[in-house]
Order: C-alpha cells, then structure tokens, then sequence
C-alpha cells in the first residue's frame, strides 16, 4: 500500500465490455502490474440468474438485466467500497450452471470485469476508474468463436447462432455502457493485415475529461510514424475528447519509451515490469503485445493515482 494513500476505501475498477471483448486479458494484465495479493478480481457475469439450460428454455440472454441479479451485483459493489467482504457467486461458463459461492474479501483494489457493471447509477458511484472495451465487430467475432470453441466446448455454428440470437441485447444493454466509461478502449487491426487478432494489433484510446490523463507530450513528438498520435477529436456523441492511438507495429524503442514515461509515474509498481502487455495468442502461446501493455499501464495509472487522492469521485 502507497504511504501516501489518502483514501479508506478500496480502489475500484471497471471493465465492461460485450463478450469476449478482451475484459479478462486486459484484468489479469493489470492486476499482475499492481500485484495480485493486492487485487480482488470479480467477474460480473456471475450474477447471472438462470443456468445456460434454462435461458434457452425462456429465452432470456446473459447479456439481458432482467436475467442477472443486478440488484444483488449493486448491493456487493456497495459493500466492497465500504471494505466489507461479500458472498459472490459462481457461474461456471464451462457447464452452464451454478458452483458454490465465494467469499470475498475486499483488498487495496478491486477490479470488476463483466457484460454489465455500469447498469445502474448506484453502481456507477462506486467505480473509481470506468473502462470499456469495444473492439471492432469484426475482431471481436474471432476471439468469440477462438475462446468458445477452444475452451468452452462449443462449435463454430454454435458462437455464430449465439452472435445473432444475441444481437439486439448487445445493442440494447451493452453498448449504451459505453457513454459512462473514462476511457474507452478498442483493438483494431491494421490496414495491411486485416487478418491480425494478436500482437500487432492496434488499439485507440479515447480519453474522456472525467479523469486527469498523464501527459503524454514529451514522446508524441512526430506524429504517427513513429507509431503514436494524440489528437483532440470529437466522441459519438460530439463531446472533445483526446484520442491516442497506438500502432500494433509500434517500435520496440518507442513502446519502451512510452512505457518508462508511464512507469515512473507509478513508481510503486516498477518491480512487475516483467508482467505487462503478455496474453494467450490464438494458438494458446504465450505473446507480448506493446499496445495491450501500454492500455495496461494507463489504466494501472488511474488506479494509483485514485488511491493517492488524486482524482475522488
């Protein structure tokens, strides 16, 4: 814990996106950064209501309100931020139904991952920090059917008729999220490789005023060629907003540099350097990816920062 912590209360982050957007490999990157006997990992998406059996009898998506206990979900993010431990539940994603509860509890950070944390008000109060992950359709349509075949059991028919059955909700219930998120976090690929779902993806950055972002300038120096740019941009809603984007074919030096300025200002955590940017490839190998390790550190960033006091909401 920071000496100069100035808040009682444990930081909490947010991570919502739609399923299979990158919320568990962007969560296990960032709480390897912070350390991970510091960290309290919640999966949202175990609030869910009904067993994987049961919402194909009633017709109720995981991605719907109305088949998760939000209120419950509310009441344990309340409590977390109050320091008080809570009976979580478990979805199991691999039988499609329900393992015993969990007791958790609260740690120095808490970060929540899931299809539906920014839901209601209540718990939108209790975030620190707000992410959201929207990569594009497309990419995120790969990674589904790569994660549901390769460790869910399912078909490639089975991930596409789910994708269509599921729609309207992700429209619905999910993207409307987005407008409560500090930052807002999408992987791309590139122009000349539209195949790319790993390392050399791209990612942007849109960086709401709801948070004092680092200054970036002294390596945003020469525009894009060197494989950063930030620029003052207008968001879907025509809001200003900075946007940073970060090529997935970033030079080594250049990612380094970005990271060292972005490392020293979380100094406490300079000692799990080795731990940033790593995530499981499409053929379950290990990769580094410099734009995931850089959306990794900015968020860590935010986390420290709020736990010095620096930005109480």
């Amino acid at each position: 814990m920071p000496k100069n912590r100035k808040v009682d209360h444990p930081i909490i982050l947010g991570i919502v996106g739609d399923s299979a957007a990158g919320k568990t490999t962007l969560t296990a990157g960032i709480a390897q950064i912070l350390g991970a006997e510091r960290v309290a990992t919640i999966c949202t998406d175990d609030y869910h209501k009904y067993s994987r059996v049961e919402r194909a009898e009633n017709g109720i998506s995981a991605l719907d309100p109305n088949g998760n206990y939000i209120d419950i979900l509310e009441q344990h993010i309340q409590m977390l931020r109050e320091g008080r431990p809570i009976l979580k539940p478990i979805y199991n994603h691999h039988t499609g139904d329900f393992d015993a509860p969990e007791y958790i509890e609260p740690k120095e950070y808490i970060i929540l991952e899931g299809l539906l944390g920014y839901t209601t008000r209540a718990m939108r109060a209790c975030y620190d920090v707000k992410v959201y992950l929207e990569p594009t359709e497309e990419l995120r349509v790969r990674w589904k059917i790569q994660r549901d075949t390769g460790k869910r059991g399912y078909t490639v028919k089975q991930v596409k008729d789910s994708l269509t059955k599921r729609k309207d909700d992700s429209i619905n219930f999910i993207q409307p999220q987005r407008t409560f998120a500090d930052m807002v976090v999408q992987f791309y690929p590139p122009e000349t490789n539209q195949e790319e779902t790993g390392a050399h993806l791209n990612t942007r950055h849109t960086l709401r005023p709801t948070l004092p972002h680092p200054d970036l300038s002294p390596i945003l120096d020469a525009g894009a060629k060197n494989g950063l740019r930030l620029e003052l941009s207008r968001d879907t809603d025509g809001k200003p907003v900075d946007v940073l984007d970060i090529s997935g074919t970033i030079e080594d030096k250049r990612a380094e540099k970005m990271e060292d300025l972005v490392w020293k200002l979380i100094p406490e955590a300079q000692h799990l350097r080795e731990n940033v940017g790593k995530f499981t490839d499409g053929k379950n190998q290990s990769s580094v990816s410099h734009p995931l390790a850089l959306s990794q550190l900015m968020i860590t960033y935010h986390m420290v920062k709020a736990a010095l006091g620096h930005h109480a909401i």
